[in-house]
Parts: C-alpha cells; sequence; structure tokens
C-alpha cells in the first residue's frame, strides 16, 4: 500500500522541466476553456449571449441566471433527487463491489474467471442497449419510476469498474495478515470488514467518487426510469431549459456551475485519496 501512495504523491508532485511545465500549463488551459465559456456565459444577460458580437468576458455581469436557479422548486427537486440517487449508488457500488473483488481476489473457486471476463465483455456494451431490458426488468419488479431503479441502474453500469479497481488493490494484501486473522478467530466477513476494507480505504473512496459522479451526471437513464418527481438534475435541467428552436443559455450554465459545484469540492477535498487509489490499483492488478 505504500508503494501505491508513493507513486500517488510521484503523480502529485510530477518534476517537469520548463519546457514541459510550459507546455502542461498550455495543456490546463485549453482544457479549461469550456469552464470559462461556461462561467462566463452564466454571469451574462441573454440578450448579450445571442449578440452578433458577442464579448469574451461578462462586460455587465449579472446575477439573476443563479437568482432563477434558486427559486426553481423543480430544479432544487431535481438536485435533492441527484444527491440521493448518486449517493445511493456510490454506497451500493462499493459495498456490493468490495465484496465481490473480495472473493475474487482470495479465494479459488470454478467460474472465477468466467464472471470476470464477463464483467469485461460488460464494459463494452452501451448503456442504450441495455435500456430496455432493465426497463422491462424493473416494470416487472414494480421498481419503475422510483429512486431504487436508478440507483439499481447505475450500480450495474459502475460495478465492473469497481470490482477491477478493488480487486487489483486487494491483490496487493498478502495473504499471511488474511491467515492471522484467521488464526485469531475471525470469520471471513469480519476479516473483509475489520481487516481488508481498513487497508484499501484510498481504493473504496476512489470506487465510490467513481460511482458518485456516475449517478450525478447520467441523463438517459434519468429521463427514462425516473418518474416526474424522481428525475435526477441532467434531465430537469435539459427540460427546464433546452426546447426546440431556442434555449435559455445563460440560465443553463448557471445551473450547470451550481451543479458542478459539488462534484468540484468532493474531488478537490478527496484528490489525494483518488490518485492513491487508482495508482495502487493500477500497481497491482
Amino acid at each position: 500500500m505504500s508503494h501505491g501512495r508513493d507513486i500517488g504523491e510521484a503523480i502529485i508532485r510530477p518534476r517537469l522541466s520548463i519546457p514541459g511545465r510550459i507546455g502542461l500549463i498550455l495543456l490546463a488551459l485549453f482544457g479549461l476553456l469550456p469552464v470559462y465559456w461556461l462561467t462566463s456565459t452564466a454571469f451574462m444577460k441573454k440578450e448579450a449571449v445571442f449578440a452578433l458580437d458577442r464579448p469574451l468576458f461578462p462586460v455587465d455581469p449579472t446575477l439573476e441566471n443563479f437568482v432563477g436557479f434558486f427559486q426553481n422548486d423543480a430544479l432544487l427537486q431535481n438536485l435533492a433527487n441527484s444527491f440521493i440517487v448518486s449517493t445511493g449508488t456510490a454506497v451500493l457500488s462499493v459495498l456490493v463491489g468490495g465484496i465481490m473483488a473480495y472473493s475474487l481476489s482470495k479465494f479459488r473457486y470454478s467460474g472465477r474467471n468466467a464472471i470476470m471476463f464477463m464483467f469485461l465483455i460488460g464494459q463494452l456494451i452501451p448503456g442504450a442497449l441495455l435500456l430496455i431490458s432493465l426497463y422491462l426488468m424493473l416494470s416487472s419488479a414494480g421498481l419503475l419510476y422510483t429512486y431504487t431503479a436508478l440507483i439499481i441502474s447505475f450500480t450495474t453500469f459502475t460495478l465492473p469498474l469497481v470490482v477491477f479497481l478493488l480487486k487489483g488493490i486487494i491483490d496487493g494484501i498478502p495473504d499471511d495478515i488474511l491467515e492471522a486473522a484467521k488464526v485469531d478467530g475471525l470469520s471471513r466477513i469480519k476479516t473483509m470488514f475489520q481487516i481488508v476494507f481498513p487497508l484499501i480505504v484510498p481504493g473504496l473512496i476512489t470506487a465510490a467518487m467513481f460511482a458518485f459522479m456516475r449517478g450525478w451526471s447520467d441523463l438517459l437513464f434519468a429521463l427514462t426510469l425516473a418518474g416526474p418527481d424522481k428525475q435526477t438534475l441532467p434531465a430537469g435541467l435539459t427540460q427546464a431549459f433546452i426546447r426546440e428552436g431556442t434555449a435559455d443559455w445563460p440560465a443553463l450554465m448557471a445551473a450547470s456551475l451550481i451543479t458542478s459545484l459539488p462534484l468540484a469540492i468532493i474531488f478537490i477535498l478527496l484528490q489525494r485519496y483518488f490518485v492513491s487509489g487508482l495508482a495502487s490499483g493500477a500497481v497491482k492488478g
């Protein structure tokens, strides 16, 4: 685990020459251009955005687009739905994925390789192709248009990557530690929750962040599987601001900026765990 942290720290603090740093800065500025365009548009009035001589930055900035978001009860409900669904997806993905990764890493049984192969093949199938099957299964189970339907659907797509990531990390845990826990009388379940999971906290956080972002940014499943009162923010924004032949781009950009902040804050707070978890999974896998 310490080797993984060393690699993570090396990625956070790369040693680059001056030309390398200049090139990296230019790439970063290019990558931030869409963010600047979104932010500048959010502070503009609608007539300024659609003007022929559209300014590159807000000449007469306004906050009316941001105020409008918080005065829209439907969007606030969509925001709450996104938090519920994304958090549920992250928790379920980490719990189920962690158990499966522990099983695939530390136990030998028939069909083990077939399960991993199926996970790999599943990643190659576009989500849109599975939408009809999921719709019919959730409808038969009486779960359609509920939070549960969205959480289960998102988890089916996050689970393969979560399992592969955590399995790579768990592979690096010496079997001697697990044998010592067995000698001390711990059951397999207790060993997993009291020994294995505490040792792979960066990987669990990384997997949870990935699952949370998947649930937060999805549009297709939220439009199809959720009812009007359960739709998440991407679906709410699409229906509120984009209509045939017209779109309120400043209000949409302001809403997008507001809804991007939670992910940005989470990523900034947990970026060290995120890089360390990815590095550990890559090295040990």
